[in-house]
């Protein structure tokens, strides 16, 4: 990526508290009080929603479990209940992007054009590379992007012409701010499955969910009014959202998506699941040496935000002090959710809300990882 720099540095400084001083290798038992100490405080007090907890420390996994993954039925969360991980997503399409690099499929400074063919008559937005992003440089903001949130909801044709008739609103160029943005990873997911004919699930599952043998990990893909087509023998372990306040958002497995086309879905997962990810992204358990290498790739920072702030591909990397964090939240008004890693450690946490608007990551970036990682 041309107009990108490979630098090491880090994410947004926290907002609360400070670490829990660890001098000796932690018990099962003090594992449990801290994550209590700082995860109970978030659960709703009527006993709407909970959270799942995994904790990666000194080469072991440890579980913990909050509340109740549907209140009415009165039905538990456990490490095998599942999430809509949000923005979480964007990790394992990163990876899919640097496994493709590896393999000489794709360059990160390729024009997003060469593969979507259909952005031939846009001006700006042939000018974006996969790079841009993956790293959300390209200084593309969709509607879609930020609130107050459109009503409407984009097929794939109405997704093509607003990307070519979008024009910079911010004095922007490709490569040169860092801008978050959802749609750009909707395209970026578009190219890569263009690129080798492929569906962007078929490829995300082939190539990353089945090498960590992840069996509760699913992109699908919005039915009529949002309802998700999971396969009914993941629809039991699927969780109910519930809003800040504790109301019931929807019902077990609907999505949040401005995006109605294949590919463009949102992911549901586990906490099992994401302890799996969380090992191989920390170099710990990892049975494909490519997609090891690929996970790496994607940690490295490439877009400084600030003194303390850097941009990874989907990943962030925090420095606040201590050994830096590489994280990514995600967020929707039913859910929570957080995975981060202390990579230097060895250390990390999967934070699953079936809750909206909790952010995990406040508790994670300035308290549980330094705390594990000391």
């Amino acid at each position: 990526m041309k107009a990108i720099r490979f630098v090491t540095a880090a994410s947004i400084a926290v907002l609360i508290g400070g670490p829990l001083a660890v001098a000796h290798a932690m018990t099962d038992g003090e594992l449990q009080s801290l994550v209590d100490r700082e995860i109970k405080p978030l659960l709703a007090g009527n006993g709407a929603g909970g959270a799942a907890v995994a904790v990666r420390v000194e080469g072991r996994t440890v579980f913990f479990n909050y509340g109740f993954a549907d209140l009415a039925g009165k039905r538990p969360i456990t490490s095998d209940s599942l999430f809509n991980l949000a923005s979480i997503r964007k990790v394992f399409d990163a990876t899919l992007l640097a496994q493709m690099v590896l393999r000489g499929e794709v360059s990160f400074d390729d024009p997003v054009a060469k593969y979507v063919a259909e952005l031939s008559d846009g001006g700006y937005v042939r000018r974006v590379t996969l790079g841009q992003l993956a790293a959300h440089t390209s200084g593309l903001l969709l509607r879609t992007d930020y609130p107050p949130w459109p009503e409407w909801h984009y097929t794939l044709p109405d997704f093509i012409r607003a990307l070519n008739a979008w024009t910079p609103d911010r004095g922007q160029e490709p490569g040169q701010q860092h801008i978050y943005t959802h749609a750009g990873y909707v395209l970026l997911g578009l190219a890569l499955e263009r690129r080798v004919g492929t569906p962007i699930t078929e490829l995300i599952d082939r190539r990353v969910l089945a090498p960590l043998g992840l069996t509760r990990t699913a992109i699908v893909d919005a039915a009529a009014r949002g309802r998700a087509a999971l396969a009914p023998a993941l629809m039991h372990h699927v969780v109910q959202g519930y809003s800040e306040d504790g109301a019931l958002i929807g019902e077990p497995g609907d999505q949040q998506s401005y995006f109605h086309f294949p590919g463009a879905g949102q992911m549901f997962s586990s906490a099992r699941d994401l302890a799996v990810v969380m090992a191989a992204e920390l170099g710990e358990e990892s049975p494909d040496p490519l997609l090891q290498q690929a996970m790496q790739m994607t940690q490295q920072g490439v877009f400084r935000i600030s003194a303390d702030a850097t941009q990874a591909l989907a990943w962030e990397v925090s420095h606040l002090g201590g050994a830096p964090i590489v994280d990514k939240p995600g967020g929707l008004d039913s859910s929570s959710t957080y995975i981060g890693i202390v990579p230097s450690k060895k250390v990390g946490i999967v934070i699953l809300m079936n809750r909206g608007n909790q952010h995990p990551f406040e508790i994670a970036r300035s308290i549980l990882l330094p705390a594990l990682a000391r």
